[in-house]
């Protein structure tokens, strides 16, 4: 036998015998399991339910409802005690920051789609502990020492919409569903600030002055958005709703770049030509309200039916992001820049309730959220901290700013979104079932129930 031929067998047989260490010789090659960096299985709910009630556990432990003599330690009971020693016992995270408006919004659907009334128990013990609170701390100090101290600040005297927009609308959630009583006050001082003292351009749309004049933050399409909505559902008062979808056509106007399908993170009046930079939590604050406000806003409203596309349009785009390991960039449409815990959550939420609710395909959209679910579980760990989440972050015109920005397990952005995820993930699998097919998730069309047309 020539050296050649001799060579090509030695180095075949070699091969397959690679070959059948990593895989069965009988298995065919088109079934062979491909080597998932994430696991690409269908949820099972009980394991969704371990992962959300790590991140219960983990919140419950280091968000205390308390206030305290912080020279003693000692645990106040009697508003009258208030005195300068006082202040309220420090967790890991503040009961009053936007971030926890989420949160609280995402325990109680967490409840709804779980029926573990941990969750319901864990908003309602805070928020009856702001409503005890935060009105005694309001008469018994000058707001001077009150921002001074950042003592409940954000409830007693709001001079943003992230002081106001998320909470309020949690609070309007828990009013609602009975959870809460007394938080009317409250909810007015809120709604007073994003109506009638936040910043707006000529034609109403919600603005800041920094880091320019006459700026939008995409970020504030959530900031404001919801608040507004639920008002309206509350209320039942039309100029909320109209309100509501103002917001969002307007911001979009100027803000979502149709041939993407995704938005800018800022834009500024007087700049032109206007750099673009698709940073991923802010397109999920933006779907988030969209989300939110589809869930209240009357379907008969003028609005809806625009409201509805624009989100379908947003979803459609962000779908071409979604990397194959289920998380998306901290910038969109840049694949260097780091995939992000928060992003994927929102999008994994508000995707999955899209589908849940009819606005979606579920045969198209459940897989991808079912994906990042996968994601996202990946990064909670063994103590309920979520990891790979964007620290917070203002606005550039350069990329530099966004793809350096750190990630840690105390910002707070990723709390509420994973829990948000893990609900609507378990209302999925409630509703729809799904079944490997040559290794991929899709829709079990053979079960009962599932082909449920598009709504609209």
């Amino acid at each position: 036998m020539n050296k050649p031929l001799l060579s090509l067998l030695l180095l075949t047989a070699g091969l397959t015998a690679s070959a059948q260490k990593q895989n069965d010789v009988t298995t065919p090659l088109h079934a062979m399991q491909p080597d998932y960096p994430v696991p690409y299985v269908i949820p099972d709910k009980a394991a969704v339910k371990k992962v959300l009630d790590r991140v219960y556990g983990y919140l419950d432990t280091v968000t205390p409802a308390a206030m305290i003599n912080k020279k003693t330690g000692a645990v106040l009971t009697d508003p009258a005690a208030l005195d300068t020693n006082s202040m309220v016992k420090q967790g890991d995270f503040r009961l009053t920051s936007y971030e926890w408006g989420v949160t609280y919004a995402a325990m109680l659907r967490a409840a709804e789609t779980t029926g573990d009334q941990r969750y319901t128990t864990y908003v309602k013990e805070r928020l009856d502990f702001l409503t005890k609170w935060v009105p005694a701390v309001k008469a018994k100090f000058p707001v001077e020492y009150i921002r001074s101290q950042r003592f409940l600040h954000q409830p007693i005297d709001p001079h943003a919409l992230d002081d106001a927009g998320a909470v309020c609308a949690a609070m309007i959630k828990a009013e609602r569903a009975g959870v809460t009583t007394g938080l009317r006050t409250q909810i007015d001082i809120f709604i007073n600030y994003i109506s009638k003292k936040e910043y707006r351009l000529k034609d109403g749309t919600l603005a800041r002055n920094r880091p320019l004049k006459n700026t939008i933050w995409l970020d504030d399409m959530y900031m404001g958005v919801p608040a507004i909505a639920q008002m309206g559902k509350m209320t039942g008062e039309k100029k909320y709703f109209d309100d509501a979808v103002n917001q969002v056509l307007q911001i979009s106007a100027r803000m979502f770049n149709k041939q993407l399908g995704i938005y800018m993170h800022g834009w500024v009046e007087s700049m032109k030509p206007h750099p673009e930079f698709h940073w991923g939590r802010a397109n999920g604050w933006a779907l988030l309200a969209m989300t939110e406000l589809l869930d209240v806003l009357p379907e008969n409203h003028p609005g809806f039916r625009a409201v509805l596309e624009q989100y379908r349009a947003h979803v459609k785009g962000l779908a071409a992001y979604q990397t194959g390991t289920g998380f998306w960039h901290q910038l969109l449409d840049k694949n260097d820049s780091y995939l992000e815990t928060s992003a994927t959550a929102i999008y994994t939420y508000c995707i999955a309730h899209g589908v849940n609710k009819g606005w979606l395909d579920v045969k198209a959209y459940a897989p991808m959220s079912l994906l990042g679910w996968s994601a996202v579980a990946s990064k909670i760990n063994g103590k309920g901290q979520v990891e790979g989440t964007c620290v917070g972050t203002g606005m550039a015109f350069d990329p530099a700013f966004y793809y350096h920005r750190p990630v840690n397990v105390f910002a707070a952005h990723g709390y509420g979104p994973a829990l948000l995820a893990g609900a609507e993930i378990t209302a999925l699998l409630d509703q729809f079932s799904f079944r490997m097919n040559d290794s991929a998730i899709m829709l079990d069309e053979t079960k009962s129930g599932n082909n449920v047309p598009l709504r609209w």
